[in-house]
Order: structure tokens, then C-alpha cells, then sequence
């Protein structure tokens, strides 16, 4: 596996010496992408050095370990080091997903639990919203659909990183949150004190960074315009601001009401529909390799039950990675780092496995 390092070292080099030309930086969409990949190899170029300097210094202690016992004591720490340095290096080389990188458009619905499953979608929606601001990163409600007691029927949450990184990206980081997230507890309508469950439909969509990356025909496209409502259908417009747009090859819908204006709303609307035409291309890319990425377990669907948040038991589970904790009040506070690791762990392993088989 480490046979490749070497071309991947060339090419780091290679991208400094482009990104030292102001010339590249005058194409803006140029100088993002190589920027991306430069700090993408930086990780593999540093974790590289770092593994080929334990290997010398261990092949040091074990030629002086003869003569000095100062010497021979290091040999176990070095050659613990230098496993742990080889596993870094072996999982930063493993194939990443293109869109890692990307910002996200993250989708929140209820689903069944009525007026109790809007109130969790806004809690799920405050969950995320607090976990991006512990990582400094951005977030812009493009939609909101609320509900009579304040939740949430669906909402639409743009999140913007700030790394070139893609280990870092939002989409690496979310990516996984696709799916159906129960949630057990006592509802504020109930009178009995009984325990309900409930659950809210989660679907994160990598952001497309450039308009002309999804190239999208104005012929395929039928433009309504009607006038929004808000909560128990009260009209929050006059006129007809409100637009819905359908891709007609894919069938694709989307809806905007948000903004006062008819432009902004067509202007939202292209940017969620773009994000939903990317992933609507990966997920014909993935059936295509389905056999290549059949380990992983990432998800953009929302039948997958992926998550239960017990709050009486103050516990987290999730239902693919294992992992389990006593500590939701947290979490739902934007403490979801743990829970974040557990998936990107788990999804490593797989690749890693993948490769060897």
C-alpha cells in the first residue's frame, strides 16, 4: 500500500510550486480545488516524514542497544511509535470521498410522532447548529416550514467549513447523519407522564461549489409561483413570492418561501436542487461500483434507522457503529463530536478491509 506514497509525495511538491504562481489565483475555482488537494497530501506528507524518521530512529537503538542500555530501553517505545505512525499513514491513504471537502445542505423532517416529531426536528436542528459552531463553522436556515408548537415540519441548514482539509470538511463530518433518528421520551402533550417515540428524517447533501459543476438545462426545468403560508395556513405574503421548482428528468421537487422576494426564493431554490442533482449523480455513480462500496455505511437514505436518543435513560446509541453513551443532554448540545468519530472510525475500517481484500 505504501508503494504510492512516493507519487503522492511528487505531486505535493508539483501543487506548491503551482500554488505559488499568482497566476493560479487568478481562477478563484482553480486555486479552491488545488488548494483542497494540497492540504489533503500535507496529512499524508507529514504523517510520511514522521514514519520515516521513527524508522531510522529505531534502526538507530537497535544497532547502539549492544553497547548502551539507554539505548536498548527505547526500542519498545520507538517500535510502538512507529506502528502507530504506520496505522496513521495507512488510513491517510486510503481513497477519500470526492465530496469530503464540500459544504453541506442539511435537510431536517419529521416523520411519524406528529406535533412531538416537529419538536424533535428542532432540536436535532439546534443539535447541529451547536456542533458547527464548536468546529467555527457557518450555518444559514435556507428553509423553515415550522410547526404550530414551534418545532419544525421540515428545515433546510447550509453549513460552511473553514478547511481545506477534507478530513476536516463538513461533509465528511455530517455525511453520516443521513437517515432516521428516534427519539424516546415524554412528550410536553402528554398528560400521563407515558414514554412516546417518535422519530425526523435527516438528509445531508454535499453542496455544489460552482453552479456550472451540475449542469442543469433551463427546457428541463417547470417554474410555479404561488403565494407562501405559514403556520395553520395563515398568509405571510401578498403577493406571489413563493417558488416551486421541478426537474423534470429526475422528478427532482423544490420548494421556497422563505424570502419576501420571488428572485430569492428561485435563487435558494437552484441552490438546493443543485445539491440534490449532485447527489442524485454519486448515488447513480455508487450503484454503478456498487460492489466497490458496498462496506460502507454511508447513507442519504431516511428509511435507515440510524440513531436512538432515550432521553429518560439520558442515552445515545447508534445502530451501526455500536457506540453508546449516557450522556444525550450533552450531545444535544452539540456535543456529537464522539458520536461523529464513531462512524468516520468505523467507515475507515471498512474501506481498510476492502483494500485487503
Amino acid at each position: 500500500m505504501f508503494e504510492s506514497v512516493q507519487g503522492l509525495l511528487d505531486e505535493h511538491a508539483d501543487l506548491q510550486l503551482r500554488l505559488s504562481d499568482p497566476a493560479v489565483h487568478a481562477d478563484q475555482s482553480l486555486a479552491r480545488k488545488l488548494g483542497r488537494r494540497y492540504a489533503e497530501l500535507s496529512g499524508i506528507v507529514e504523517a510520511h516524514r514522521k514514519w520515516h524518521t521513527l524508522e531510522d530512529d529505531l534502526a538507530a537503538a537497535k544497532e547502539m542497544a549492544a553497547e548502551d542500555p539507554d539505548f536498548a530501553a527505547e526500542v519498545p517505545t520507538l517500535q510502538a511509535d512507529l506502528e502507530k505512525a504506520q496505522e496513521k499513514l495507512r488510513r491517510l491513504l486510503i481513497p477519500r470521498d470526492p465530496d469530503d471537502s464540500r459544504n453541506v445542505i442539511l435537510e431536517v423532517k419529521a416523520g411519524e410522532g406528529g406535533d412531538e416529531s416537529a419538536l424533535f426536528a428542532g432540536d436535532l436542528l439546534r443539535m447541529y447548529t451547536r456542533y458547527a459552531e464548536s468546529r467555527g463553522w457557518k450555518t444559514e436556515i435556507i428553509s423553515a416550514n415550522e410547526s404550530d408548537l414551534g418545532g419544525y415540519k421540515d428545515v433546510q441548514l447550509a453549513v460552511k467549513g473553514n478547511s481545506n482539509d477534507p478530513a476536516e470538511g463538513v461533509y465528511a463530518r455530517l455525511k453520516f447523519e443521513g437517515g432516521v433518528h428516534r427519539v424516546q421520551r415524554v412528550p410536553v402533550t402528554e398528560s400521563q407522564g407515558r414514554i412516546h417515540t417518535s422519530a425526523a428524517g435527516v438528509l445531508v447533501l454535499p453542496e455544489v461549489d460552482e453552479p456550472e459543476e451540475v449542469e442543469i438545462s433551463q427546457n428541463d426545468l417547470k417554474i410555479d409561483v404561488y403565494r407562501s403560508s405559514g403556520p395553520g395556513g395563515q398568509s405571510v405574503n401578498t403577493t406571489d413570492s413563493a417558488v416551486r421548482i421541478t426537474h423534470l428528468p429526475t422528478g427532482i421537487v423544490v420548494a421556497m418561501q422563505n424570502e419576501k422576494s420571488q428572485l430569492q426564493n428561485r435563487e435558494a431554490a437552484m441552490r438546493v436542487l443543485r445539491a440534490r442533482l449532485l447527489a442524485h449523480q454519486q448515488e447513480q455513480i455508487d450503484a454503478a461500483n456498487s460492489e466497490a462500496r458496498k462496506s460502507q455505511i454511508r447513507t442519504m437514505d431516511r428509511s435507515e434507522r440510524i440513531r436512538t436518543y432515550n432521553f429518560p435513560e439520558n442515552r445515545i446509541a447508534d445502530h451501526r457503529t455500536g457506540y453508546k453513551a449516557y450522556n444525550l443532554d450533552q450531545v444535544m448540545n452539540g456535543d456529537l463530536e464522539p458520536v461523529v468519530q464513531s462512524a468516520i472510525e468505523m467507515d475507515e475500517q471498512a474501506r481498510l478491509d476492502a483494500i485487503g481484500e
